[in-house]
């Protein structure tokens, strides 16, 4: 019988990440580890097959440190997933809302959820994940403490939901990047693909006007342009892209060309983009969409299942 392919998320089991995870890839086994590091670590030893990994989110922004692990030169990314998140404020069975007076959470949840908590008049203490501080609120046993997760972490933990849909924005969605060790690009011409790069420009006037020149020239389209400090040196910044389109595009490869005589780049995945982009440019609200055709197979004898969106009630996420 051949083994159960893996896939790393941080956290807890009832994680949101790990809610992403079984969307995705249902037929994985989805393992959790305490921090982003030790999944990247995980996945470059070989310990699983792929990673879920939270980039960014439409309320509280990026999700820290994970610019600075992304560019690991072992891992590639293969697809991505948009989860729209549901904050479920989530206390002992039979705790009040009076009883509450702190709020444990990963700082995402915190933040997602601060007008929220602001108007409860609670105070939000920081956990390392939102599953793990439901489950430390479970065996902790008092009263005065409530956590924010997800339904899932209510049911696996044993507590009370006591105020549904906490997030302040009624958008408020994760996107996930899904990582491998194996660099499987997502082939031109299969439909709309996101390509993904980091490049730190040489130290000289008009370097990122310059380094930018040959996509604005071409028309490609940069639906994201992130920039860290890299190496403790102010003088030094590293950049985080995303365009539309592949380097096999004539316009893309002469954009990145020109980039290349003023910055240092990588390419870091090229893939399918999400369904959910097109939806949002459609819709004032998010919809959580179908994942087996928006990411690209990570075996050769999987392929690419076409699954009813998962516009699901709250309750199931």
């Amino acid at each position: 019988m051949t083994a159960r392919q893996r896939i790393a998320f941080q956290g807890e089991r009832g994680a949101n990440s790990h809610i992403a995870c079984r969307d995705v890839y249902p037929d994985f086994d989805a393992v959790p580890y305490p921090t982003f590091d030790e999944c990247f670590s995980a996945l470059e030893e070989q310990a699983v097959d792929l990673a879920m990994i939270p980039v960014e989110n439409s309320t509280a922004g990026r999700v820290a440190d994970i610019h600075l692990l992304l560019p690991r030169p072992t891992v590639h990314i293969i697809g991505e997933y948009f989860l729209p998140i549901r904050h479920q404020l989530l206390g002992l069975v039979g705790a009040t809302l009076d009883d509450i007076k702190t709020v444990h959470s990963h700082p995402q949840a915190l933040a997602q959820c601060r007008a929220g908590l602001r108007a409860l008049g609670l105070v939000a203490v920081t956990a390392g994940d939102t599953a793990g501080a439901a489950r430390e609120i479970a065996e902790a046993g008092d009263p005065s403490r409530a956590a924010i997760a997800s339904r899932l972490a209510a049911e696996a933990y044993g507590l009370e939901v006591l105020r549904a849909d906490l997030e302040d924005e009624a958008h408020n969605t994760t996107r996930f990047l899904i990582l491998s060790t194996e660099n499987l690009r997502a082939a031109a011409g299969i439909g709309p693909l996101v390509t993904t790069f980091v490049f730190k420009v040489h130290n000289r006037p008009s370097a990122l006007y310059k380094a930018l020149g040959g996509f604005a020239t071409g028309g490609v389209n940069m639906t994201k342009l992130e920039s860290y400090m890299v190496g403790g040196h102010f003088v030094a910044t590293q950049f985080l892209a995303d365009i539309e389109g592949s380097p096999e595009d004539p316009a893309v490869a002469q954009a990145f060309e020109e980039l290349s005589f003023y910055a240092d780049h990588r390419i870091l995945g090229v893939y399918r983009a999400s369904r959910y982009r097109e939806r949002q440019r459609l819709e004032p609200a998010p919809v959580a969409m179908a994942a087996g055709a928006e990411v690209a197979p990570y075996a050769a004898n999987r392929p690419a299942v076409d699954r009813p969106a998962l516009d699901r009630p709250a309750a199931s996420r």
